[in-house]
């Protein structure tokens, strides 16, 4: 209703995103609706632009962003109204990203508006949660919706369906609860400290240790992510502060681009491990990185044992209060996976990488420890 609010201005552009296309076409759904509403009016559909085009040459127009890399399809567009639909499906720089799309001609009444909804849970929880439900801005609205708001539902039936999820999901879509998380059993967000950059000392050794994949997102599709955690240690405290979290699904030409640029970010002071698969083709690839990394410190060994026991050092380390997390866009993604480890996360290429970061200090230190005695 509120993309439709306009469209008897001309020059009006709306833009609705779900996070694929096989979201928008669900019966029910966006698409759906608006054909119901538009159909027999003197507004004109085309499906191949999947565009609304009303009589006053206004637009309404249909999109999705299934990787982060889609969000620059809309790189040369202008919209003066745009909503996501479940923003907790989108990352929080594809949400950003679309406001530079936000724009009109100087003195047009029509208001710039960015509009989203969304039940909680989902891969973008915490940083919805934060932006407008934590936050403290008080230019972001947030209106809460719960079932009791719907009086032409069936509010019996969908409380019978929703006692059939686990308590935690149930919470989330009966009562519209932000607060309520999925939990593991080897990490807890109340051990980990957020510090600014300001705060970690000079002192600190730092290494990246990076856990990679080599598939980029499809919409049928949700491959690993390609991870690289940069970790540090103080040498007076014996602290660990994570520094840095690079993440995303990339085909590989994009992952070497990645590694390389970021080594490059990083400098040489910054040691380099990279977890290598094994067989031959492990080894011929570790040869690789060796190569296309030279003049960095570069580690390059397999791992040993199952995630969760290579999670088990920086696990007791975190619960000792041993670890400190810089603030960055990065930690909602980051304590949402390291809360769900190792039971219920869909994903653990975050933990990975900071485990393995965590080992080549612990390692390291096990060695000299060794030749001392």
């Amino acid at each position: 209703m509120a993309a439709l609010q306009y469209v008897d201005q001309p020059g009006y552009s709306a833009i609705l995103l779900r996070r694929t296309y096989a979201d928008l076409a669900l019966a029910g759904a966006l698409m759906d609706r608006a054909d119901e509403w538009l159909r027999g009016t003197d507004a004109r559909w085309n499906g191949t632009s999947k565009v609304w085009m009303f009589p006053s040459g206004a637009t309404l127009q249909f999109g999705y962003l299934d990787n982060e890399a889609a969000k620059y399809r809309y790189q040369s567009a202008e919209f003066q109204f745009i909503g996501f639909d479940e923003l907790t499906q989108f990352s929080e720089r594809q949400y950003t990203y679309l406001f530079s799309r936000l724009r009109r001609l100087e003195g047009t009444p029509i208001p710039l508006r960015m509009r989203a909804a969304s039940n909680p849970g989902g891969g973008g929880h915490e940083w919805v949660r934060q932006r407008f439900i934590a936050g403290d801005e008080m230019e972001r609205v947030f209106i809460p919706a719960r079932l009791t708001d719907n009086p032409f539902l069936d509010q019996d039936q969908y409380v019978a369906s929703l006692n059939e999820l686990d308590p935690v999901t149930r919470q989330q879509l009966l009562h519209g609860d932000w607060e309520v998380r999925v939990e593991g059993n080897m990490f807890r967000r109340e051990w980990l400290a957020v510090i600014e950059a300001q705060e970690v000392p000079d002192d600190v050794e730092e290494v990246r240790y990076w856990d990679l994949a080599a598939t980029r997102q499809r919409p049928s599709a949700d491959p690993d992510f390609t991870v690289g955690v940069k970790l540090g240690r103080s040498a007076s405290s014996g602290l660990f502060y994570v520094l840095d979290v690079r993440r995303g699904q990339y085909d590989p030409p994009e992952v070497e681009a990645l590694v390389m640029r970021t080594a490059a970010e990083d400098g040489t002071a910054c040691r380099i491990g990279i977890e290598r698969e094994g067989g031959s083709a492990g080894k011929i690839a570790a040869m690789d990185w060796q190569r296309k990394l030279l003049g960095y410190a570069l580690t390059n060994q397999p791992a040993t044992g199952d995630k969760a026991e290579r999670a088990r050092p920086l696990s007791a380390a975190c619960a000792n209060g041993l670890v400190r997390v810089v603030r960055g866009a990065w930690n909602g993604a980051f304590f949402d996976e390291l809360e769900c480890f190792p039971n219920v996360g869909v994903h653990d290429d975050q933990v990975d990488a900071a485990s393995g970061a965590f080992g080549m200090f612990v390692k390291r230190r096990s060695r000299v420890l060794q030749v001392v005695h």
